[in-house]
C-alpha cells in the first residue's frame, strides 16, 4: 500500500497564497509520502497556461498527483443549478486529465430542505451516471465517498446517513464509479467502520484515513490520536488483498507537523502488515 495526503490543515495557507502548491509537494516528499492529493479549490485559475505551470511544478518535484476532491451538488432543488453542477464536474474531470491526476472524488450533493429521500437519491444516481459516462473519455476514475460535509458546503452531505449512502452506492454497481472509503466519517456517526467495510470491500479503490476525537462526534484530530480503528481497517483490507492508495485526510489543524505525524503513524502500521 502507498500513502498520499489531502492536506486539509493547509487549505487556508494554500488558497491564500501563503504556501504554493509546489511547496506543499516538496514538503510531502520530504516527509516521505508516495503521492499527494489536492482539493480543486486549491487551483486559482483554470487557464491552460496556469494548469500547465502547475503540472510542470509537480513534475519537477517528482511526486505523483493521486486524487483530487471536488464537490458536485446533484441534489440541488433547482434543475438549472443541477445542470451547472454537472457542467462544472465535466470541467473538473478535464482538469484532472490535464494534470495527470488518477482519481477524482465525487459526491451526491447537499441535504437540501424540501428535497425528499426518494428525489435526492434519484437525482444523485442520475447525474453520477451521466458524469461517469463522460469521464470514460478521459483517463480519470471517479470515486464516490461515504462523506460528511466539506467547508465548501453549507449543509451536510445528502448521503451522509449510511442508509442513504448505500441506496446511492448500490445503484452505481454497474458503472465504473468505485469507492473512496472514509474511516472517520463513519465513526463520526457513532458507527463501527468494519461492518460497513465488509459490505463494500469489493469496490474499495482508495481509503481516506481520518481520525475523530470520539464516536458520534465530527471533530477531526491528529491521525492516530483519536478513536478510529485505523489499524483494524488496514488489517482487514490487507487480508482481502487490497493494495491500493491510502489517502490520509489530515484535518487536525496542526499544519505540516500534523501531516508529518500522520505519515509516521500510518507508515508504521503499513510496515507491520
Amino acid at each position: 500500500m502507498k500513502i498520499s495526503c489531502l492536506p486539509v490543515s493547509l487549505f487556508g495557507d494554500i488558497q491564500s497564497g501563503k504556501m504554493s502548491l509546489k511547496a506543499w509537494a516538496e514538503s510531502a516528499k520530504k516527509i516521505g509520502y508516495d503521492g499527494i492529493d489536492l482539493s480543486l479549490l486549491m487551483l486559482t485559475s483554470h487557464t491552460q497556461t496556469y494548469i500547465d505551470e502547475v503540472r510542470r511544478n509537480f513534475e519537477e518535484v517528482c511526486l505523483p498527483l493521486i486524487m483530487a476532491t471536488t464537490y458536485p451538488d446533484f441534489t440541488h432543488p433547482d434543475p438549472k443549478q443541477r445542470q451547472r453542477e454537472a457542467d462544472y464536474l465535466m470541467r473538473d474531470i478535464a482538469l484532472c486529465d490535464q494534470l495527470g491526476i488518477q482519481y477524482l472524488r465525487v459526491l451526491a450533493g447537499q441535504a437540501h430542505d424540501h428535497v425528499s429521500l426518494e428525489e435526492g437519491a434519484t437525482l444523485a444516481v442520475e447525474y453520477l451516471r451521466q458524469t461517469d459516462a463522460a469521464a470514460k473519455k478521459y483517463d480519470v476514475k471517479l470515486l464516490y465517498e461515504n462523506h460528511a460535509k466539506p467547508g465548501a458546503w453549507s449543509k451536510v452531505d445528502f448521503s451522509y446517513p449510511l442508509d442513504i449512502f448505500f441506496r446511492v452506492f448500490n445503484a452505481l454497481q454497474d458503472t465504473n464509479i468505485r469507492l473512496n472509503f472514509d474511516i472517520g466519517n463513519i465513526v463520526a456517526q457513532g458507527k463501527d467502520p468494519l461492518p460497513v467495510l465488509e459490505k463494500v470491500i469489493d469496490r474499495v479503490e482508495t481509503v481516506h484515513i481520518s481520525d475523530m476525537s470520539a464516536y458520534g462526534k465530527f471533530e477531526p484530530v491528529e491521525i492516530g490520536t483519536g478513536v478510529c480503528p485505523i489499524e483494524a481497517v488496514l488489517k482487514r483490507l490487507k487480508a482481502y488483498g487490497f493494495d491500493g492508495w491510502l489517502c490520509i485526510e489530515e484535518a487536525s489543524g496542526h499544519g505540516l507537523e500534523g501531516i508529518s505525524n500522520a505519515w509516521n503513524y500510518v507508515n508504521s502500521l503499513v510496515s507491520q502488515l
